[in-house]
């Protein structure tokens, strides 16, 4: 039973992934999310359920709309698998608990945050305003510890972003995502994640640098980061940081 509904699971997170492609790509744009029904951005062509597989149309089609032959962005593909593997290892994690199903919201955010910030290099408020009454009562409701250390990791998130964003290093979307995520996460949990975010990002501005893609002192989306490290920390705070303690006693 625990397959089926591990499979599941992973199937409603690929078809989630592709409807939080739709957000994260039409709300920053100021689109509507239901017109124009779903199409190719070069040639106009409404696509149809063939084309809409999650990972599986843009597999077949060889990463190309089948209808012009014009490149499809990643970005798709790699958001609906996103979704999918992430649903899928918040199962494993926590099951169907209180404790699961904040996980897939939380999921669920960072993948839209995600997209939309490698796209645009922005955080849409009308996506954090959805997320935060859904977030503010499933923590209220299944707390990871006490809600003072939920409000503290809050107002922490939010000021070390507010500090960094006055002096210029990084953007106020950033800061309300951070703010959320740490009501989420709670305190210290908050810490550990802007320092996994910190490691996550510096690696992955290397490592681009090396490739070319990017230029020194190049603005890059946070955001990513920040969502990866607060996954991480909302899953394994408590062991990572009893560990590290551990280390240094």
């Amino acid at each position: 039973m625990t397959i089926v509904i591990a499979v599941y699971i992973t199937f409603v997170g690929l078809i989630l992934g592709s409807f939080y492609n739709v957000v994260a790509l039409r709300v920053p744009a100021g689109e509507s999310l239901v017109r124009p029904p779903s199409h190719c951005t070069s040639c106009g062509t409404r696509l149809t359920a063939r084309d809409l597989l999650p990972v599986v149309s843009y597999i077949l089609a060889g990463g190309k709309c089948r209808h012009c032959g014009a490149k499809v962005s990643p970005l798709y593909m790699l958001g609906e698998a996103a979704t999918g593997l992430m649903f899928l290892w918040i199962y494993l994690q926590f099951g169907l608990t209180g404790q699961g199903i904040t996980g897939f919201v939380l999921v669920s955010l960072a993948v839209i945050v995600t997209v939309a910030d490698l796209k645009y290099m922005l955080i849409p408020n009308k996506v954090l305003l959805f997320f935060l009454p859904l977030l503010l009562v499933l923590v209220m409701l299944f707390p990871q510890g006490s809600l003072w250390s939920h409000l503290l990791g809050g107002v922490a998130g939010g000021v070390i972003i507010l500090v960094l964003a006055l002096l210029g290093g990084m953007g106020m979307g950033d800061m309300k995502l951070f703010a959320l995520l740490g009501w989420v996460v709670g305190f210290p949990n908050v810490i550990l994640a802007f320092m996994i975010a910190c490691a996550l990002g510096t690696i992955a501005g290397v490592v681009l640098m090396l490739l070319g893609k990017v230029k020194r002192r190049q603005p890059v989306p946070f955001g990513p980061w920040l969502a990866a490290g607060s996954l991480i920390a909302f899953a394994y705070g408590s062991q990572l940081i009893s560990g590290y303690l551990a280390l240094i006693r």
